[in-house]
């Protein structure tokens, strides 16, 4: 029997709670590593009392925050009014209506009709079924095939774990199924060939794209999935050229574009959506996160006027339109998100990142020079510095070290987290965050890297 832990609420949590993303043995010995209690701005206060940055506004999602007594008054109102009530067979709310509205006036042209979900992930599956519906639509019921990217990260259910082209999420559950194909990541620090620029990289990827589509046969392939940057793959960038070179295979072999947008919503990258940073055409955009500053869940789907023609076909040939979710276009989850968006116009969130950025991608350029450091990215409020053992090489530190949970000890002790993607430092802190606030994230994250090599044996 497990020794009981000094806390009764942190004994509760490792004798009953399953956590994702964790060992789980481990956890039934020592707990959660914090019990975060409170709170306030970027930052957030553990059972302890200890404040730390939130640099990946948790799951890179509270942008607003931590702690909204707007917001939770927003919610109450509905809660202590109506409650719930759902949007099945053409029933529906006011609030429900009003964040619709509200993200049709955000949305890119053409792309006007909102379903909403409740998670990044149905919203990643529920697209997948809008693939093949539109395709069945078009009497091409055979176009099932998907292409993703390897290292990208579109949720954790059955088929989006297939969307996802991380190993690590297919391992012992008999995944990916038939019919997902995997291309190279745009991640030209390591996927480069000696002295292979970046737009070179980039046509090698859409020359890849394009022969995946001839060897599989245009007339089986329904879509490509892509996130406008590589959010879980590392916080990575794409190189130049690389959607547009892309989008062009796309258009002549008439496959379906699918933009993640759950992590790059919302000004993340600087526009409001990462469509319009990297001036991309999609057919569905993706959206979770952001769309509520993650303090209730929700999601949507914002499709475009083709793909909807060909659900309405569908919709006049079976009588209606087939799918939804219980809490689809929950009241709560919508007068929230509704809210978070006015709060986004107040704010005028587009200028308000733009005006960070250049501090905010500066304190990355200074990392460069670090011993520790091999390549910095990023744009908008979102980017990544990678840990090596060698800055010529590329070569990383022998996996003994264990010098990427060291790091993570060290920010922590720091007051500031980070979100580590394999050798990779990821920063995504909260858009509220101010200039001084992010001098500070990066005063801290360079303090943990002076330590960390302090630590290290010498080369």
């Amino acid at each position: 029997m497990n020794k009981p832990l000094p806390n009764s609420t942190a004994a509760m949590d490792a004798a009953h709670q399953v956590h994702p993303h964790t060992d789980l043995r481990a956890h039934l010995k020592t707990g959660p590593s914090e019990l975060f209690v409170r709170g306030e701005g970027i930052n957030v206060f553990d059972s302890d009392g200890k404040d730390y940055i939130e640099g990946a506004a948790a799951l890179w999602c509270s942008s607003l925050g931590f702690g909204s007594e707007r917001l939770g008054n927003v919610a109450k109102e509905v809660m202590t009014n109506l409650g719930y009530y759902h949007n099945f067979r053409g029933s529906g709310t006011p609030q429900a209506a009003e964040l619709c509205g509200k993200l049709a006036d955000i949305a890119p042209n053409g792309m006007d009709k909102i379903l909403l979900q409740s998670s990044g992930t149905e919203a990643n599956d529920t697209a997948l079924k809008l693939v093949w519906y539109y395709w069945n639509s078009q009497g091409a019921p055979q176009r099932r095939k998907i292409i993703s990217r390897n290292e990208a990260y579109h949720g954790t259910g059955t088929l989006t774990s297939c969307l996802t082209g991380k190993v690590k999420f297919h391992d012992g559950y008999g995944l990916p199924f038939d019919g997902f194909h995997y291309v190279t990541m745009p991640y030209h620090y390591r996927m480069a060939e000696p002295g292979e620029s970046e737009e070179e990289f980039s046509t090698r990827c859409a020359e890849e794209i394009e022969a995946l589509i001839l060897r599989e046969g245009p007339e089986t392939v329904a879509a490509f999935w892509a996130e406008p940057v590589l959010g879980s793959g590392g916080a990575i960038t794409p190189p130049k050229g690389y959607f547009e070179k892309i989008q062009a295979v796309l258009d002549k072999y008439g496959v379906l574009f699918v933009a993640d947008e759950v992590i790059c919503g919302f000004a993340r990258t600087g526009e409001m959506w990462g469509t319009q940073t990297y001036q991309l055409k999609p057919d569905m955009i993706c959206c979770a996160k952001a769309l509520s500053a993650a303090m209730v869940p929700i999601s949507a789907v914002i499709i475009g006027d083709r793909v909807f023609e060909g659900m309405m076909a569908q919709s006049d040939k079976f009588g209606s339109f087939t799918h939804g979710y219980t809490y689809s276009g929950h009241p709560v989850a919508c007068a929230v998100a509704s809210e978070v968006l006015t709060i986004y116009q107040e704010m005028d969130l587009v200028n308000h990142v733009k005006a960070l950025e250049l501090g905010f991608l500066k304190g990355f350029h200074d990392l460069a020079d670090h011993p520790l450091i091999g390549d910095v990215d990023g744009i908008g409020l979102i980017g990544a510095v990678e840990v090596v053992a060698n800055k010529d090489t590329k070569a990383m530190h022998a996996p003994e070290l264990k010098v990427m949970p060291m790091l993570d000890r060290l920010t922590r002790k720091h007051g500031l987290i980070t979100r580590l993607i394999g050798n990779r430092i990821a920063l995504a802190p909260p858009q509220i965050i101010t200039a001084p606030e992010v001098e500070e994230m990066f005063t801290r994250l360079r303090a943990a890297l002076d330590e960390c090599l302090k630590t290290l044996p010498a080369a």
